[in-house]
């Protein structure tokens, strides 16, 4: 399970022109699924990406997390986290699972960061054609990958 983590000053997702997702402070979620994530995969990203410590404290180092500062979150499923590019220039994406294998584990994934945030999230909706609004505050963007924990 692959993540990109952007803190916001605020963020926001429009599906057919409707505004499903709309967040001040807080963290942006894009998360790309493949066939081999466990349960494992979820319970770790999600308690890594909880904890972060990237939102700054009153000395303006970055001592707290989306918690601390009482900010919100939204999470948006990319597959194309998963592109691979080393053949050619048309991105393959055979890594990505596909919706039957996704899908719940996505589901799975918004639990779990509901359960350890204990704040309801908001969401895009997996394989919509979603326009993704951030205003990226810093900018500040980490990758995390549940196969690679470094």
């Amino acid at each position: 399970m692959r993540a990109v983590i952007q803190r916001v000053s605020e963020a926001s997702v429009t599906i057919e022109g409707n505004k499903v997702a709309d967040i001040k402070t807080g963290l942006l979620i894009l998360v790309g699924i493949e066939d081999a994530d466990t349960k494992e995969d979820i319970e770790w990203l999600s308690s890594k990406i909880i904890k972060l410590r990237i939102f700054g404290d009153d000395e303006g180092l970055m001592n707290k997390s989306v918690e601390d500062v009482k900010g919100d979150i939204i999470v948006v499923s990319q597959f194309t986290l998963h592109a691979a590019t080393k053949k050619g220039n048309r991105p393959s994406y055979i890594r990505a699972a596909k919706p039957d294998v996704a899908i719940p584990l996505y589901k799975a994934f918004i639990a779990q960061v509901e359960k350890d945030f204990s704040k309801k999230i908001q969401t895009g909706e997996f394989g919509a054609d979603m326009q993704v609004l951030l205003l990226n505050n810093g900018p500040l963007t980490i990758i995390i990958d549940s196969k690679n924990r470094e």
